[in-house]
């Protein structure tokens, strides 16, 4: 695989999800941190977007629950480039039918080489990092050299 580019702009497009019961510890982190994400675009699966809209008054693009598809809307917009840092909360002691979707979400944002937090340790170093705050270049999949490297096979 070869590999390209990608700039990560001052601003942050920001996905934030977590379990059911991971929810509360993230609303916590979330006003913990409220005046940074404010200055950042946040997404969220439906119940935690409500949630940390309502808390904060920050807008937040919602998309489904996870279990409704969320997880995959948010997985999508991480394959488009749209999603630059995910915070996701998952709760590694009780299995959701969604499993699925959860391990896909986590492997787009490899795959595509963005930060990722499943705790609150490591949503903290993210956010305290000179990088949270700077523009930042990262390397990602060349998906149009893929496809043409296909379509010659």
């Amino acid at each position: 695989m070869e590999y390209t580019t990608r700039t990560i702009a001052k601003q942050k497009h920001i996905a934030l999800v977590a379990h059911d019961h991971c929810k509360n510890t993230l609303m916590k982190w979330v006003d913990k941190n409220v005046a940074e994400l404010s200055k950042h675009i946040l997404y969220a699966t439906g119940t935690t977007g409500n949630m940390v809209q309502r808390s904060t008054g920050i807008t937040v693009k919602s998309m489904l629950s996870g279990p409704m598809g969320g997880d995959q809307q948010v997985g999508a917009l991480i394959a488009e480039g749209k999603i630059d840092l995910l915070i996701f909360l998952w709760d590694p002691l009780n299995a959701v039918p969604h499993d699925p979707d959860v391990k896909a979400l986590l492997r787009l944002a490899t795959v595509w080489n963005i930060p990722v937090a499943t705790n609150v340790a490591t949503a903290d170093f993210l956010i305290a990092s000179p990088l949270f705050q700077s523009e930042v270049d990262i390397s990602i999949p060349d998906y149009q050299r893929y496809l043409w490297a296909r379509l010659k096979e």
